[in-house]
C-alpha cells in the first residue's frame, strides 16, 4: 500500500468517525427530547453517554464487518488458488496429450 493510499484511508477513517459522531449526537438529541423532566446538565450528560455508546456500537459493527470481510477474502483467495492449480493441471495434461499425439503421428 502506497503512502497516498494510507493517507486517503486515514482521511476516510476520520470522515467516517466524524459522520458517526454527528449521527450519535443527532440520535442522542432525538432520544432526550421527549424527556421533559431533565435539567440541562442531566440532558447534556445523557446525550454525552448516548453518543459514547453509539460510537462503541458503531466500532463493534465496523470490527465485525472487517472480520467478515477478512474471512471472505481468505475464502475467495483459497478458491482462486485452487482454480489456478486445476487450470494449470488441465493445461499441462492437454499439452502432454497433444505432445503424445504428435509423437504417435510422427512415428
Amino acid at each position: 500500500m502506497s503512502i497516498t493510499d494510507e493517507f486517503l484511508n486515514d482521511i476516510e477513517g476520520h470522515l467516517l468517525l466524524a459522520a458517526t459522531r454527528e449521527e450519535g449526537r443527532t440520535a442522542a438529541a432525538r432520544f432526550s427530547a421527549p424527556l421533559q423532566g431533565l435539567t440541562d446538565r442531566q440532558r447534556t450528560e445523557l446525550e454525552r453517554r448516548f453518543e459514547a455508546e453509539y460510537l462503541v456500537l458503531a466500532r463493534a459493527s465496523w470490527q465485525h464487518t472487517a472480520a467478515c470481510a477478512g474471512r471472505l477474502r481468505d475464502e475467495y483467495e483459497a478458491r482462486y488458488r485452487d482454480l489456478r492449480r486445476r487450470l494449470l493441471a488441465g493445461w499441462l495434461l492437454t499439452c502432454a496429450l497433444a505432445f503424445g499425439a504428435l509423437v504417435v503421428c510422427l512415428a
